[in-house]
């Protein structure tokens, strides 16, 4: 029985000839036809070369005749080896209508594909064949894949009376229903009213300097999108998965990190670790915490997870410390993370979900005490151009200067943070205030006209958690352990990490 290597590929010697005849004769379809097609989409190889020669008189912008494809052919030194001047001038003898030139089209660009799809099948076996690690063979068997999908992928281009009905349909529906086209709800209601919710296929960046509450505010997101229903996906190339699971049960919980980690927790505290316990282990959070990982490996994660799980929104943290192995070595990091950055929306566009990266920002903004600005994304303006949405989490008290008198009258806002909205593609701009609770990592909603936050005013009051008590399931006594009777101080640097 013939193997995938020696059976014949699937080609159409007749549709290769009419096609070709179509663009000889027919000067209005050339640059048309010649917009869908490459030159290895042809199976014969004098075709490819006369494809190639035609291709090269449009981009010239010249008409495609006999005259022209034989002198181009002859400058090229492929005249001969493309079957001379009687098969070009029998290729359009051939040809039974040029009225059915999208039929031709459809057959060369059809038996392209599945050619494609044969020597991408040839390529995994040879690949298994070789392979010691099986991650990385089936990394590359789903990019071979993806790779024939993505050339297939090819939209036309259309009149504008033909998009306009859908576009007022969408308004109209709007008009009925302002709540239509919103985006995953965040859980801060100011940060819906700019952004109208976290759309799909947008790239996000949110961006902050060290220990100013990058990984808390994100994992915030998290826990508020999975709460509501919808399934995330969380890629920590910093912190391990037990130090981002115990940081959203302190959140949702309402409870000290610094009680919790150095066992001082009463039985009251115990109760709500519990009912966070519960809520958590109801949702659909997905934890990788591989380090170096690269866009192409998150994609492919991705794809399995989407496929399994279902998939609403993905979060990295964060850009500057992801890998980009297929780039040459000799290239310095901008770069890199230019690349990096380009793959993470096309990412976001072929989930069709929301994806929040975070970044680094410049050490300007601290050296030049003022709050940040576009310019300031760390290593490349590629993150800046590629985004749909760019985020700056600034702490005034942290920065600027500020002084404790400036706190004790009043002037900067202790714990208060303003989230900057520098860059809304589809939307406006805007600044949200939120209210960081840093025992339990947690941003909550601010007033700023009243000072009130969620759950009372200042950082002593008790904290109150994400759910109402009422909200959180029941828990039984084996969940709770007995209090801590041990007043004396224990020793040690177990607290939580200064990276919010």
């Amino acid at each position: 029985m013939p193997t995938a290597k020696t059976r014949e590929k699937p080609h159409s010697l007749e549709a290769e000839q009419a096609l070709l005849g179509c663009i000889i004769l027919e000067p209005k379809i050339q640059t048309e036809v010649a917009g869908f097609l490459h030159e290895e989409d042809f199976f014969v190889s004098s075709h490819k070369l006369i494809f190639n020669a035609i291709s090269e008189i449009i981009k010239q912008n010249r008409t495609v005749d006999i005259v022209t494809l034989t002198d181009m052919l002859e400058m090229q030194g492929n005249l001969k080896n493309a079957g001379d001047i009687s098969y070009i001038t029998g290729l359009t003898d051939i040809m039974p209508s040029s009225a059915n030139y999208l039929t031709y089209l459809s057959i060369v660009r059809r038996d392209s594909m599945l050619r494609k799809l044969i020597d991408g099948a040839v390529k995994i076996i040879d690949e298994c064949g070789k392979s010691q690690d099986e991650k990385n063979s089936l990394a590359i068997a789903e990019k071979t894949i993806y790779d024939v999908s993505n050339d297939a992928d090819t939209s036309e281009i259309v009149k504008i009376n033909s998009v306009i009905p859908d576009v007022m349909t969408k308004l109209d529906e709007l008009s009925k229903d302002s709540a239509k086209y919103r985006g995953i709800r965040t859980g801060y209601r100011a940060l819906d009213y700019i952004l109208n919710g976290f759309h799909n296929s947008d790239l996000m960046i949110l961006a902050a300097r060290p220990a100013v509450g990058k990984t808390s505010l994100a994992m915030n997101l998290v826990e508020n999108i999975a709460l509501s229903g919808k399934s995330c996906a969380v890629f920590s190339l910093e912190m391990s998965k037990e130090q981002l699971v115990q940081r959203m049960l302190c959140s949702l919980a309402g409870v000290s990190m610094s009680t919790a980690v150095k066992g001082q927790m009463q039985h009251s505290e115990w109760l709500k670790i519990a009912k966070a316990k519960e809520a958590l282990a109801k949702t659909r959070i997905f934890i990788d915490e591989s380090s170096l990982i690269t866009p192409e490996e998150i994609l492919s994660k991705c794809r399995r997870l989407k496929r399994k799980e279902g998939l609403d929104f993905v979060m990295i943290d964060y850009i500057q410390l992801m890998d980009n192995k297929s780039k040459r070595k000799e290239e310095n990091r901008q770069q890199q993370v230019s690349d990096i950055s380009r793959h993470l929306k096309i990412l976001a566009k072929e989930l069709n979900v929301p994806v929040l990266a975070l970044s680094q920002l410049s050490r300007a903004v601290e050296s030049e005490k003022r709050r940040p600005q576009l310019s300031d994304l760390r290593e490349s303006g590629a993150i800046e151009q590629d985004a749909d949405i760019v985020m700056f989490i600034h702490r005034p008290d942290l920065s600027l200067g500020a002084k404790s008198k400036d706190l004790e009258n009043d002037k900067v806002q202790p714990n208060v943070a303003e989230l900057i909205i520098a860059k809304h593609r589809n939307g406006s701009t805007g600044m949200v205030k939120l209210y960081f609770k840093a025992d339990c990592t947690k941003f909550v909603e601010f007033n700023e006209d009243t000072g009130e936050i969620e759950g009372g005013k200042g950082d002593n009051e008790a904290q109150k958690p994400s759910v109402n008590d009422a909200d959180l399931p029941p828990v039984s006594d084996n969940d709770v352990p007995p209090a801590n009777t041990d007043d004396e101080e224990p020793t040690g640097a177990d607290r939580p990490d200064n990276e919010a």
